[in-house]
């Protein structure tokens, strides 16, 4: 089973969760009618009930609305999925818990949910998504500049206001930070390349930032999966000598 970072990205690291606390009987009969809905096969009230737009793992394209998640319902929610689900127990908090602010997680994150029952989250990749990614990530290589185009795999693209940013996982703990103006193309050459990036979770929720160093500046991208109302998907904050010099909010683009 792999991990999604979703809206995406949390699907390639597991998380130990500490500070959990208790469902109430609320919160259970909540998650109970949620199991019911996939039980029943009720793919309308699923589709009703989910937080818009659902971010999958880049570089799927997030799930902007009701209509496209019922389109690629079987792409997302494979058979394995489903059945842990249905057979998920409220009552037991190995299956569900809830995580303080952040809302109800199944398992170790697979799924999470608000505390009034909408989707929030689905950490999880199925096989048909794995190769539909696969497919994406190739084409990919195929359009970006020959000195960005080589990567163990790709994490995200951030766009601020000045810049397109594309951050990527070049194996053994390493990430790579590649900048382009937001006029340029993908197929020139990047501004900046910075090789020497490392991975920071932020908590339990699955938010997590990369930070990469170049002499005296630091470049820190944060992604934000489970965030409060109204905030920033992803963010950019540059230091020099310890000061920050800049600090944009960024969304998480496809080319």
């Amino acid at each position: 089973m792999q991990k999604a970072v979703i809206v995406a990205l949390i699907l390639f690291y597991s998380v130990h969760f500490n500070a959990q606390d208790k469902l109430t009987k609320a919160h259970q009969e909540t998650i109970t009618e949620f199991i019911g809905f996939f039980k029943n096969n009720d793919r309308q009230k699923i589709a009703a009930n989910v937080s818009y737009p659902l971010k999958r793992e880049y570089p799927l394209p997030e799930i902007k609305s009701k209509v496209e998640f019922l389109d690629r319902f079987n792409e997302v929610f494979d058979s394995k999925l489903i059945k842990t689900i249905v057979n998920s127990n409220p009552l037991k908090e190995d299956d569900w818990s809830a995580v303080g602010w952040r809302g109800i997680m199944l398992g170790n994150g697979d799924l999470w949910l608000d505390y009034d029952g909408t989707l929030l989250a689905i950490n999880y990749q199925s096989a048909q998504e794995v190769k539909k990614s696969a497919e994406l990530i190739a084409s990919e290589k195929k359009a970006l500049h020959p000195s960005v185009n080589k990567f163990y795999k790709p994490i995200a693209v951030l766009k601020t206001k000045k810049f397109r940013i594309r951050i990527d996982d070049l194996g053994q703990g390493r990430y790579r930070y590649a900048s382009w103006s937001k006029s340029a193309k993908i197929s020139d050459k990047p501004d900046l390349i910075i090789e020497n990036g490392e991975f920071s979770p932020d908590g339990s929720g699955g938010n997590h930032h990369y930070t990469f160093k170049n002499g005296k500046f630091i470049y820190q991208c944060g992604i934000v999966v489970i965030g409060e109302e109204n905030s920033s998907p992803a963010y950019l904050t540059i230091y020099k000598s310890g000061k920050a010099i800049l600090s944009e909010s960024a969304d998480l683009v496809q080319y």
